[in-house]
């Protein structure tokens, strides 16, 4: 599961607001400046809705291989891809 953290990054790579990413997890902004905050203990119902917005904007979450859990884009950009994180 994500953490608050790999939230943050993720909102901070593809220059979400947190009410971007509230409308597109279907989650009010208010939950998720709390679950940002720490101050609320989130469903995982909530972190996947969550998961699916920011992966379904391009980001790719990492989980503890080694190297250690963090987000990056899915994909390089490419010129003429049709978007900045379209696949190559």
């Amino acid at each position: 599961m994500i953490n608050t953290a790999q939230i943050r990054a993720a909102r901070g790579l593809l220059k979400w607001t947190q009410a971007t990413l509230a409308h597109r997890a279907a989650v009010s902004t208010v939950t998720l400046n709390m679950i940002e905050n720490e101050t609320v203990r989130p469903r995982e119902t909530t972190l996947a809705a969550i998961r699916r917005a920011l992966e379904a904007g391009g980001v790719q979450f990492l989980d503890e291989n080694g190297t250690g859990i963090g987000v990056r884009f899915a994909s390089v950009p490419s010129p003429g891809a049709g978007g900045p994180h379209a696949p190559n």
